[in-house]
């Protein structure tokens, strides 16, 4: 299995791929190859800065001896006008970098914006906002790391490293505890230490699944704040709770009050505007 470094290097070499082709030839016919010069990136809107660790993977992948000087580091709240960094090297490789580098980052810096709006929403209570699978595809280890940047926390990054047990699941497999006995006797057979979550859609779901045994996590999909609490009351703390399905800002604050461990929120990476900066020449 690939690492998040190798994941993240093979996106930006498809990024280059996809934007450079044959070459910048606007930047190639107007900038002498030995110009060498200074940028920096400005935010132009109120929010948290995420990606300034990218940022220097994607200058460095274009050209190694472009130097970065840091003001703002990832996780920072940031306004209209802060200077996050400086940049310094040739003009041609600054350049060159410009696009991809502004892409990651306005993304990260938006999805990380949005968690933080959430979490906020969570104040004093003990529930934390996760992120789902409903990623751009590719970039889900950056928009994951965002995500934590923001102050929320990861759900499983992929199919790979969590078992949720879902409704089609269930169904397919002939009910919810012929599902989770399997799931169970699958990480047993192959040497598998995976978490099993499973999805319920009512009450008894619940009761079948703790008299069943064997699941870590609970997941209540499409519950009212009403029903979670009743949810909540009947877990009584045996496994972790979380809350999923038809979750906004307004109504956040409402789940988290009914005492759920996790809210998943696809709007964290699915819903996103990025975060308006730019990288200028001074």
């Amino acid at each position: 299995m690939k690492t998040q470094d190798e994941l993240i290097d093979e996106l930006l070499d498809l990024a280059f791929a996809e934007d450079l082709g044959d070459g910048d030839h606007t930047t190639l016919s107007t900038i002498p190859a030995d110009a060498m010069g200074r940028s920096r990136l400005i935010v132009k809107e109120d929010g948290i800065l995420a990606g300034v660790d990218i940022a220097e993977k994607v200058l460095h992948k274009v050209d190694p001896s472009i130097k970065m000087e840091v003001f703002i580091k990832d996780g920072a709240k940031v306004k209209k006008g802060d200077i996050a960094f400086t940049a310094e090297g040739p003009v041609r490789s600054l350049l060159i970098a410009e696009r991809t580098m502004l892409n990651i980052m306005q993304r990260m810096s938006g999805v990380a914006t949005m968690t933080a709006r959430y979490q906020k929403e969570l104040d004093g209570l003990k529930t934390r906002v996760l992120d789902t699978r409903k990623t751009t595809p590719g970039m889900r280890m950056l928009e994951k790391e965002a995500v934590k940047i923001g102050g929320g926390t990861n759900h499983r990054i992929g199919l790979f490293d969590m078992i949720l047990i879902k409704d089609n699941h269930i169904d397919f497999a002939g009910g919810i505890e012929k599902a989770i006995q399997r799931a169970d006797d699958y990480c047993k057979a192959n040497g598998k230490d995976l978490k099993i979550e499973v999805e319920v859609r009512s009450l008894d779901d619940i009761r079948r699944v703790l008299a069943h045994g064997g699941v870590d996590r609970i997941m209540f999909d499409n519950f009212t704040p009403e029903l979670t609490k009743e949810a909540v009351a009947l877990v009584d703390g045996k496994v972790e709770t979380e809350s999923s399905g038809g979750i906004t800002l307004e109504n956040l604050r409402a789940y988290g009050e009914a005492g759920v461990d996790f809210i998943s929120v696809g709007a964290l990476t699915h819903s996103v505007k990025g975060l308006d900066m730019s990288f200028k020449a001074f």
